[in-house]
């Protein structure tokens, strides 16, 4: 029998994808070729000819998670999930997003949990959410609670969690020049913010070490 499928309709704060006021295409090559002459080289080179233009195609890509709406992405639920109530986790979901102070590369992975409520989404779908807010300009706590916040204002779950594990350019390119060091942040909503055993459970999971039994 197919999955039965449900229309979430999210808080408007959620559908409406973020304002931006974008420059046009020829106003970034020109912005380029400027950061090009900061950097002390000379962007009429001939391996810098392109380079403007290349950026720009770049940034579309790696910033396009300004065109994109997380709550439509968890717009589809799945009811028929024989009753289960309990943890599901997606785990070491891979992602790279950039510091809003720098804008160098964040590079790390995403463990999202939740506990349904009589509805599931589709395990992508929590994976894409990851990809969108990773896509901006971002802090890794403000990304963590964005995540969580989203998951738990439109599939409404008992709970969610997640954690966040990243190394962060800034922090290994420039300034203190510390490579290898990660930064872990964790947001937790529902029952997992009122439960410590909770918490613990999630954790414990996402290590890949036995999760402690539930006490019912």
């Amino acid at each position: 029998m197919d999955a039965v499928i449900k229309k979430i309709m999210p808080p408007s704060d959620y559908l409406d994808k973020p304002v931006t006021d974008r420059p046009s295409e020829a106003e970034v090559e020109a912005a380029v070729r400027t950061l090009l002459r900061w950097t002390g080289d000379n962007p009429n080179r001939e391996g810098l000819i392109d380079t403007p233009k290349r950026v720009t195609k770049a940034f579309l890509e790696m910033f396009n998670g300004y065109d994109m709406c997380p709550a439509e992405e968890l717009g589809r639920t799945f009811e028929e999930v024989a009753g289960y109530d309990d943890l599901v986790i997606v785990r070491d979901i891979q992602f790279h997003s950039h510091c809003e102070h720098h804008m160098v590369p964040i590079i790390g992975k995403a463990h999202v949990g939740y506990l349904p409520d009589g509805k599931v989404v589709g395990l992508s779908k929590i994976a894409r959410v990851v990809d969108i807010f990773a896509h901006r300009l971002q802090t890794q706590e403000a990304m963590t609670a964005q995540i969580a916040g989203v998951i738990q204002d439109v599939l409404n779950p008992r709970g969610v969690a997640v954690m966040i594990e990243a190394e962060h350019m800034c922090m290994a390119m420039r300034g203190i020049r510390k490579q290898g060091s990660t930064t872990l942040t964790s947001t937790f909503t529902g029952v997992f913010k009122d439960t410590p055993e909770e918490q613990v459970r999630f954790v414990t999971m996402v290590r890949g070490l036995e999760a402690p039994r539930r006490h019912r």
